[in-house]
């Protein structure tokens, strides 16, 4: 008798592969999380979870295309990043190398975290591929802090130094849902002071997100889009599972048409994280990610309404 092998879990079980030459966009996890909260550690599981709660998405979206979504990407899962969570720039330098083999192949890396620190070494792969990169990033935070001069690399500062070391085109990327209580103050202030464009949650919602959608859209133009989605922007009752969990956020509907409002822009690369199955309750969290990743996906294919 033949003892079979059991494949590793993929994103809607789609092929597993280490070559994405030929897809149009590959899945990359990255499992790793800083470690520094006080309690809410463990969004390094998240994706293994989004994987596992995936196979409740099926193929096709009769709304929004009516494609086989997985089939027209030519979709792969590249499996996780090889690293050790307690090394940052180790597991940073290895993050971003196996981003840009992917981008390298012709794919669109979609990174899953993880906390959303793993965003710095993905817009790093992603910026040496696509000069002029720009970043819609949705979240709770701005994730631009000021930096510790001891600890300058976490969670709260990814976008800081994508900034500084000149990575992303800071005044023509948005962080959208800012919401919510920080440890220190002068948050929103330096993320201006970085050149970024910031829109709460609550000015979001006042002026209405075609408005606000059409108002980046014509800034950004066809310039190259990163595309991050920190779950967190999610309110706490439909994604309980994250890492830094703030009230008052999205509903699931929201969020997920959020996105939609981003169809026919040129993203390049994009990550969903802060998904820590630890803390979230029957995968629902994860379930989410795995919804909100499928969204992201359609941003990639042709928009039927060109």
């Amino acid at each position: 008798m033949t003892l079979l092998t059991q494949a590793p879990r993929t994103f809607m079980g789609v092929p597993f592969s280490r070559d994405p030459k030929g897809a149009k966009a590959a899945i990359l996890g990255v499992p790793f999380d800083c470690g520094i909260h006080p309690f809410r550690i463990g969004s390094r599981e998240g994706p293994d979870a989004i994987r596992d709660q995936s196979l409740l998405i099926r193929p096709y979206h009769p709304e929004f295309g009516d494609l086989n979504l997985p089939e027209a990407l030519g979709l792969v899962d590249c499996g996780n990043v090889r690293l050790t969570p307690s090394r940052i720039e180790d597991a940073f330098a290895a993050t971003e190398k196996a981003a840009a083999a992917i981008l390298e192949a012709g794919a669109v890396p979609v990174g899953f975290g993880g906390d959303g620190s793993v965003s710095l070494p993905l817009v790093r792969a992603a910026a040496q591929k696509h000069p002029g990169l720009c970043v819609i990033h949705i979240d709770s935070h701005t994730d631009a802090y000021r930096p510790d001069p001891d600890h300058p690399l976490d969670a709260s500062t990814q976008f800081t130094f994508a900034a500084l070391e000149q990575r992303v085109s800071a005044t023509l990327s948005y962080h959208l849902g800012l919401r919510g209580t920080t440890m220190v103050g002068g948050v929103h202030d330096h993320g201006r002071e970085l050149g970024y464009n910031l829109i709460t949650l609550r000015d979001y919602l006042r002026r209405g997100p075609e408005t606000v959608a059409a108002e980046i859209r014509a800034a950004i133009g066809e310039r190259p889009v990163y595309f991050s989605f920190d779950m967190d922007v999610f309110d706490p009752s439909c994604a309980p599972g994250v890492a830094t969990p703030v009230w008052g956020g999205l509903s699931s509907r929201e969020g997920l048409d959020l996105i939609r409002l981003f169809r026919g822009m040129n993203i390049v690369g994009a990550d969903v994280n802060t998904v820590s199955p630890n803390h979230d309750v029957k995968g629902m969290t994860a379930f989410l990610a795995a919804a909100v990743t499928c969204e992201i996906l359609l941003l990639l294919c042709p928009d039927p309404a060109a």
